[in-house]
């Protein structure tokens, strides 16, 4: 089975009725975060993200549903389908993974999808302590990865460093 990931604030979605992608907003809690070892950023989209307000610009565009000339489109989420189930969050919804879609109030159908998932790994320590160091040393031949480990002194200044 593929990997599986969860979406965050900050996703793009796009409508299949629409022509421009819209980022995801999380406006239901302020707790659970992804990928974030700040927790400042990627907060986990949830089922409660629903209405209006959900994305940043709230539009795909022009919606093409109804044929015609095409009006305006005004995202309005109704409900999430092939969510996670197994786990709810703070604010009681479920969490929402890159497979899921949402139903908008003007298709009646699940016609948004998730184009991008809007993780993105972030190095640390850990990292580089784990890694390879002749993969590192291949891949970039001016970095000699062990002096990345090694302390550098610092100068706390006092008495002594006058004289």
């Amino acid at each position: 089975m593929a990997e599986k990931h969860i979406v965050v604030q900050g996703a793009l979605c796009r409508c299949q009725f629409g022509q421009l992608p819209d980022a995801l907003k999380v406006l239901t809690h302020t707790k659970e975060y992804a990928n974030d070892k700040a927790a400042a950023k990627k907060l986990i989209v949830t089922t409660k993200e629903i209405g209006g307000a959900t994305f940043e610009k709230n539009t795909f565009g022009n919606c093409t549903k109804n044929g015609g000339p095409p009006p305006p489109c005004k995202i309005m989420v109704t409900e999430w389908k092939d969510f996670y189930d197994k786990v709810r969050l703070s604010n009681g919804g479920f969490i929402v993974l890159e497979e899921s879609k949402a139903i908008c109030a003007v298709a009646g159908i699940p016609c948004i999808e998730i184009i991008d998932h809007g993780q993105r790994a972030e190095a640390g320590p850990q990292n580089f302590k784990n890694a390879d160091p002749e993969v590192q040393q291949q891949i970039n031949p001016l970095v000699d990865p062990e002096s990345m480990y090694q302390e550098e002194p610092s100068f706390t200044g006092g008495q002594d460093a006058v004289n």
